[in-house]
């Protein structure tokens, strides 16, 4: 029950923010912003559902070091 009202809290600020945010846009003629802003919030409102039904979701500084660690290595191997 709530899980619930933590999705609705979301969606609803996700609505708030799209209402205030949009028809600027539009009525500026900002075109590529739009579609920024809305990917953006669309990502940002399905990270923070997946976050509070406790999914389990990447962390980036994972990556970061999966492509970092090799290089780190390295350097390390040419300072010993």
């Amino acid at each position: 029950m709530i899980k619930m009202w933590t999705i609705a809290a979301i969606l609803l600020a996700a609505a708030a923010i799209a209402i205030l945010e949009i028809p600027s846009l539009m009525k500026k003629r900002q075109y590529k912003e739009f579609v920024i802003v809305c990917c953006l919030l669309m990502l940002g409102t399905f990270l923070s559902i997946a976050q509070s039904l406790h999914m389990k979701l990447p962390n980036p500084l994972d990556f970061i070091t999966f492509v970092f660690q090799p290089f780190s290595k390295f350097i390390l191997a040419l300072l010993q």
